[in-house]
């Protein structure tokens, strides 16, 4: 009989753990490089904007204004909401399209919204929108993680492993985000 080894069945873990959640890994990752550069672009959309010009719209009224800007833009659907940011803009809004009028000066920007296809539900996902279930399937994700980060340090031996050079690849690790954080916090 075989004697019981629990660096075998540590090995044993972490590979078929890895491989269970390997989508995981990369919809995370893939959503996350995507979120860190949120101010570069719009990771769940894609927005496209043009102008239009209409004749300035000189009415105060809400329900006139609105009447106004649908009739010049041939608009017969009623939009969803309709928003008043200010006194001089007014803007429509159906799905998907959005139309902010300049009383004024009657120039319409209209904007239209697609979702980006796959990376809007890897996002969501991410973000951990769908709550319920998913909350649960998404903490054993991040459990997962903490026991492959942890097993991973002790699959080697010797002087690759942990006793080896892989205790200094833990220290850079670990600098990186606490001197990062202690630069964040008080030297910059």
């Amino acid at each position: 009989m075989k004697q019981f080894s629990w660096r075998r069945l540590n090995i044993v873990l972490h590979r078929d753990i890895g491989y269970l959640t390997v989508a995981m890994l990369i919809i995370y990752g893939v959503s996350g490089l995507a979120v860190n550069h949120i101010e570069d672009w719009n990771p769940n959309f894609i927005r496209e904007k043009r102008f239009e010009q209409i004749e300035p719209i000189t009415a105060t009224e809400r329900d006139t204004v609105k009447a106004e800007a649908m009739r010049q833009l041939g608009l017969t659907e009623e939009p969803r909401n309709f928003f008043r940011p200010d006194p001089e803009t007014a803007q429509l809004f159906y799905e998907n399209l959005t139309y902010s009028v300049d009383l004024p000066t009657g120039n319409v920007m209209i904007e239209t919204t697609q979702r980006r296809m796959v990376l809007f539900e890897m996002n969501q996902l991410h973000l951990n929108a769908p709550k319920g279930v998913w909350t649960f399937i998404a903490d054993l994700f991040a459990v997962s993680l903490i026991f492959m980060g942890i097993s991973g340090m002790f699959i080697l031996k010797g002087k690759t492993g942990l006793a080896g050079r892989g205790k200094w690849f833990v220290l850079i690790g670990t600098v990186i985000p606490v001197g990062y954080w202690i630069w964040y916090q008080y030297l910059q």
